[in-house]
């Protein structure tokens, strides 16, 4: 078994020897175990982090290299006019906490992509989105803070740096009556 450890970049296709096509909820983990497109068996332990993308190439302990494939699985396509209706489609997608494949057909047709859900499918409609269903690969943004070299832990200590008082602030209402919410859905 290749044990796949290290994620490297600028790889040059003669160096790669084989290819691990993976749907979007195996890319996203750093452990797993997993049979090439060969039918090698390989091993991933790989730090937490960034979701492997289509293209990304892993290096095994031995030297080896591996290109990762985004496979074909279930998704939505929907198509809208680029400019506004396609920014407002993102914003209302994306305001819900869901990964999102973004591209175009062409200079008048961009479209989003993201895996079945009736309540996003019925949104995008709303919004005057065609939608498609069919297999596609499912390659999603990585989002701002997945970039090489950015680390975004989730580890938050939140300290403001100045204390909390119950004090009435303007309007009647103590502070401790104040909601913070601090999760993150990834």
């Amino acid at each position: 078994m290749l044990e796949l450890t290290q994620r490297i970049e600028n790889v040059d296709a003669s160096e790669v020897l084989d290819t691990l096509t993976l749907p979007y909820e195996l890319r996203i983990r750093g452990r797993l175990r997993a049979t090439t497109d060969t039918n090698q068996d390989v091993g991933l332990f790989l730090d937490r982090g960034p979701v492997l993308r289509h293209g990304a190439c892993l290096q095994a302990t031995s030297g080896e290299i591996v290109r990762i494939r985004a496979a074909e699985e279930p998704v939505v396509t929907a198509r809208i006019a680029t400019g506004l209706p396609l920014a407002r489609l993102c914003y209302h997608l994306g305001n819900r906490h869901t990964s999102l494949a973004i591209g175009m057909d062409s200079e008048q047709v961009g479209w989003v992509r993201f895996t079945p859900d009736h309540v996003l499918e019925e949104l995008a409609e709303h919004l005057g989105a065609t939608l498609e269903h069919h297999n596609a690969p499912f390659d999603p943004e990585p989002g701002a803070y997945a970039q090489p070299g950015h680390s975004h832990g989730h580890g938050h200590g939140h300290s403001h740096g100045h204390a909390h008082h119950h004090h009435d602030h303007e309007g009647g209402h103590s502070h401790s009556e104040h909601h913070h919410d601090h999760t993150h859905a990834h």
